[in-house]
């Protein structure tokens, strides 16, 4: 099963509600006074006899004894009031605690439905019951790249970037949900969450993502050998730094002699470059271990072909070399 569809079976499943009920009572029982009042009797008898097997039943036989006696200030009326407040506050709490689970079903659920719109909509709210909900801020840090990749619909990165990076502090502190699933463990979520931030970035502020693609490559998972974290990686490169310092070398030195600070620039340009290529390999040399990437090899070939002789004078020399042996040399930072 991939990793996208372990990922919708996760948030398909139930979430399962239970909550042991607390009552702030009494725990020993006050014997109802001698008296005629056969309703008073048999009413209070009603609420000592189903207090412990069935609160509901017993809730109803204390409200009904109360709305006939409480005007009377005795042991029994003073002790229904404690009971009564009790009670009705743990409900309130018990309702409101399956209302705040019911959204969070509600969020989890709609990433199975592709529906993301929902998902993202209960975001704020789901996260004002619990600011720290590590398996909700995993799911919404990570659901907007399925979101860009499958919809089409690049309009919840932002907010998931937020999300991702406080699921990623919360996990670094220490903290850890109840379970990893639909991710392997740890390790698994942490790559995950950096390559989601990187592939947020890379449109907006590809300089931002390198670090977060390189964290990803760096961290024993499967995003270490996916031939796409890599491929990134050089997309970034390429429209951040490479972009950047060719077009400031194309303004101050075009057309002009040669100069220490022109070659110092180059330098730096050419020293960027070596990093596409590097990844280019890595994208490549991972790629070419599964057959249903061949599509994707090919083009990032190319590419890789192309750059590495615009950086050896027209020359493929050593190309195979170097795509052969990249994995086992450490990632350029």
């Amino acid at each position: 099963m991939t990793r996208r569809a372990t990922f919708a079976l996760f948030f398909s499943l139930i979430l399962v509600f239970s909550a042991a009920t607390i009552r702030a009572q009494p725990r020993t029982s006050t014997a109802v006074q001698e008296t005629d009042d056969e309703f008073k009797v048999t009413t209070y008898k009603r609420f000592t006899d189903n207090r412990e097997p069935n609160p509901a039943a017993a809730y109803q036989a204390a409200r009904e004894y109360m709305a006939k006696y409480s005007r009377e200030d005795d042991q029994y009326t003073r002790y229904l009031k404690v009971w009564i407040a009790a009670y009705e506050e743990d409900e309130k709490n018990l309702r409101l605690a399956a209302e705040r689970a019911d959204r969070e079903q509600q969020l989890l659920g709609s990433f199975t439905t592709n529906d993301f719109g929902k998902a993202y909509g209960l975001a704020k709210q789901v996260l004002a019951d619990n600011q720290d909900n590590l398996k909700v801020l995993i799911a919404l840090g990570y659901g907007a790249f399925a979101a860009s990749t499958e919809a089409k619909n690049e309009s919840f990165n932002n907010d998931a970037a937020g999300y991702a990076q406080r699921a990623v502090k919360l996990l670094e502190s220490g903290k850890a949900p109840a379970t990893w699933a639909p991710f392997k463990n740890k390790e698994d979520v942490l790559s995950s969450l950096y390559y989601a931030l990187g592939f947020y970035s890379l449109k907006p502020r590809p300089e931002n993502a390198i670090a977060d693609f390189i964290k990803a490559a760096q961290i024993e998972s499967d995003r270490k050998t996916s031939p796409s974290t890599y491929y990134y990686l050089a997309v970034a490169y390429q429209n951040g730094p490479y972009k950047r310092l060719s077009e400031d070398y194309s303004k101050r030195f075009a057309n002009q002699p040669e100069s220490d600070e022109s070659k110092a620039a180059l330098a730096n340009i050419n020293t960027v470059m070596d990093k596409i290529i590097d990844a280019y390999a890595r994208a490549v040399a991972l790629a070419s271990k599964d057959p249903q990437q061949a599509a994707a090899k090919n083009a990032w070939m190319a590419r890789l072909t192309e750059l590495y002789k615009f950086r050896h004078d027209g020359s493929d020399a050593g190309l195979n070399e170097l795509v052969s042996g990249v994995l086992a040399t450490p990632l350029p930072l």
